[in-house]
């Protein structure tokens, strides 16, 4: 069973999706709530695979309650409800540690195939919805700071860490990484664990961000 806390201050989108995601078999809502504030309890008292989370709420909003829940020994992961064109927090939520997000208008069927996914710690973010966010968020003053930093923590990383790095920037799976570089899947497995340790990072959406921020792509 896949264990989802709830995160929404509308009453009536927890139990839509109550009611949406009590049809799936393997999924289980263990505990609800309206604000940022509990989430971190819950999270310790029920032991969730995952957390939905809103992002905007009164008091504590999303991101300060995902910052709260990645830094725990442990996380679940945390996947984001936004509604995209207004919310200008999900690239915080990302750099945050969330695996993902979704829209709050995406179809029953995408939302449970989004917990799965999350939940088996796979981003639920494709590149080219990661550029549009990058292009609409992190553009400003501190963009060039933001690259220098980016590449100074790239070249941490030894060539072929930087390599596989590169491709999980691209939107690669571990498989399509492993044909790409000519590299036996295990160790392509054994690269991006390093990479996350090295950079202090908490999963591949973190490295694609990073190298986005680096303008590395190629």
């Amino acid at each position: 069973m896949i264990r989802v806390v709830l995160v929404d201050d509308d009453a009536l989108v927890r139990a839509g999706l109550r009611l949406m995601l009590g049809g799936a078999e393997d999924i289980e809502i263990v505990a609800e709530a309206a604000d940022g504030a509990p989430v971190p309890a819950l999270v310790a008292a029920h032991q969730p695979d995952l957390v939905l989370m809103d992002i905007r709420m009164p008091g504590v909003d999303g991101l300060a309650a995902t910052e709260a829940v990645r830094a725990r020994n442990g996380a679940p992961e945390v996947l984001v409800l936004t509604t995209f064109h207004t919310d200008a927090h999900v690239l915080g939520a990302l750099r945050a540690g969330a695996a993902g997000f979704l829209l709050k208008d995406t179809s029953p069927r995408d939302i449970v195939a989004a917990i799965r996914t999350a939940a088996a710690g796979d981003p639920v973010l494709s590149p080219a919805v990661t550029r549009r966010l990058i292009a609409q968020v992190t553009g400003g003053s501190g963009q060039d700071a933001r690259a220098a930093t980016a590449r100074a923590r790239l070249a941490l990383l030894g060539e072929r860490e930087r390599a596989v790095a590169l491709a999980v920037g691209r939107g690669g799976s571990n498989a399509e990484i492993a044909e790409e570089l000519h590299l036996a899947l295990p160790t392509v497995k054994t690269h991006v664990s390093r990479i996350l340790t090295r950079l202090d990072l908490n999963n591949r959406v973190q490295i694609a961000l990073l190298v986005h921020d680096a303008n590395a792509e190629d």
